[in-house]
């Protein structure tokens, strides 16, 4: 047991290097759940920064195909040799979290490593199914499993609208490294493109695809908030998607600023919409 509390605690002193708003969510989670939500979200936190610590993708595929591998079990070596990969193969055993729905996400994650466009939104969200949600649905069947199934939905529409926020605080980023996260179909109706929108000269075609991605969060978020109930169990597995609101209004404000600008508010202010909305269970 000792060796599990030592993989844990290693687990959230990677995510709080890795991901603060979620290191931020495992301290306000329960005390006997925070370990095994550190491992989930540290595995997440690792798959999604390949793109930043492999310059091809090949290298970045070979990292993932590890992860999957270990998952399923056919890893070569001792996994528990890496104490992120022991916690969260404990984290599984213990609460029977689904592989399937782990080696989905990092084979969404594939996306990050090339510059292919995101084609539709058909495509995006499917991709934000896969990462932001089922992460959000898998916390939850760490804290609650039994008020887990109540708020699936939610979580669906939660994890798509916090994707979207996420890739509006990567913009400046991801157009340093010539990726397009914005589906093509928005791009397109808003007479921009992916090429437009790297090249950000056509400032108010840009300025108008901003507002037209966040309005598709919004619509997101307000899907999630009329979905149903989350049990209070449940609460800190949607604690990141506080901040998702604020971001969008900094986005809409900025317009094609965002091309340039971080977007991210001060870690006190993200705190305290955390803890805001854990208190009273709305995001």
């Amino acid at each position: 047991m000792a060796a599990v509390e030592a993989n844990y605690a290693h687990c959230l002193s990677v995510l709080r290097d890795t991901d603060r708003d979620r290191y931020l969510a495992c301290l306000l989670a329960p005390e006997d759940r925070r370990g095994a939500l550190a491992a989930l979200y540290a595995f997440n936190a690792e798959i999604a920064r390949v793109r930043d610590i492999v310059h091809e993708p090949l290298p970045g595929e070979i990292r993932l195909q590890w992860w999957r591998d270990t998952l399923e079990g056919r890893g070569e070596g001792d996994a528990n040799a890496n104490p992120l990969a022991a916690a969260l193969l404990h984290c599984i055993s213990e609460h029977r979290l689904p592989v399937p729905v782990l080696t989905d996400m990092i084979e969404a994650r594939i996306f990050d490593l090339y510059d292919d466009p995101m084609p539709d939104r058909g495509a995006l969200e499917g991709y934000a199914g896969e990462t932001a949600s089922a992460l959000i649905q898998l916390a939850s069947l760490i804290l609650d499993p039994v008020g887990a199934e109540s708020s699936a939905t939610v979580a669906g529409h939660a994890g798509v609208a916090q994707a979207i926020a996420g890739i509006l605080l990567l913009l400046p980023i991801h157009r340093r490294r010539g990726q397009v996260y914005l589906p093509g179909d928005l791009l397109a109706a808003t007479g921009l493109g992916a090429e437009g929108l790297l090249a950000g000269t056509d400032r108010e075609r840009v300025a108008r695809s901003v507002e037209a991605f966040v309005g598709l969060g919004r619509e997101h978020l307000r899907k999630a908030r009329t979905a149903g109930e989350i049990a209070p169990a449940n609460r800190a597995a949607f604690l990141p998607v506080a901040i998702t609101p604020q971001i969008f209004n900094l986005a809409e404000r900025a317009g094609a600023d965002v091309l340039e600008r971080n977007l991210l508010p001060a870690q006190w202010r993200r705190q305290w919409w955390m803890w805001r909305a854990l208190r009273t269970g709305r995001f």
